[in-house]
């Protein structure tokens, strides 16, 4: 048997990426080096897009990875591991991905509003994968923490009344559970 099914790691995640309804990538992020050039990574894109494009399905095998994705209007969504990976982390991987997205995004999980997010979605990714390791797989956990990142960027001069209300909940609920 193997030695790589063995061995259990917490790098288990290869890449996540999203593609556009004609396979163009929108984001990609690739944690090793399966795919070592940018070249390699847009070919490797360019044929799982073939492939996933006239399935429906929602796991396939490609290239020696496990690849789970979804669909939604004109946009896919991957999530990527290796071949010795178990489809079901992957799965609930990608289902905290798209439902924090869907989430952010108010349930438009289109490209125009994916793009005039972008930056939210991207935080979304580094709170779900950090390196290949799975850091989250609750949706609703990604959306607050990617909220408070966003919040806790604007000076409190430029803050509405509510949103200087809602932290000051959110102070005062902390303070008193401590």
């Amino acid at each position: 048997m193997d030695d790589r099914i063995l061995e259990a790691s917490l790098y288990t995640i290869k890449a996540v990426a999203i593609l556009d309804n004609d396979g163009e990538r929108i984001i990609s992020r690739y944690y090793d080096d399966t795919f070592a050039t940018v070249k390699e990574q847009r070919e490797f894109e360019k044929n799982l897009f073939q492939k996933t494009s006239r399935q429906n399905a929602e796991i396939i095998m490609l290239d020696g990875l496990t690849v789970v994705y979804r669909s939604n209007v004109d946009l896919y969504f991957y999530v990527m591991g290796s071949q010795y990976e178990n489809e079901l982390i992957l799965v609930s991987v990608l289902n905290a991905f798209f439902d924090a997205v869907s989430t952010m995004l108010r349930k438009n999980v289109e490209k125009r509003f994916l793009m005039d997010h972008l930056d939210v979605v991207l935080l979304a990714i580094d709170e779900l994968v950090d390196g290949g390791v799975i850091l989250e797989a609750d949706s609703n956990n990604i959306v607050q923490r990617v909220a408070v990142k966003t919040d806790a960027d604007v000076p409190l001069t430029e803050q509405t009344v509510a949103q200087v209300l809602q932290s000051a909940k959110e102070q005062l609920k902390w303070s008193l559970l401590k």
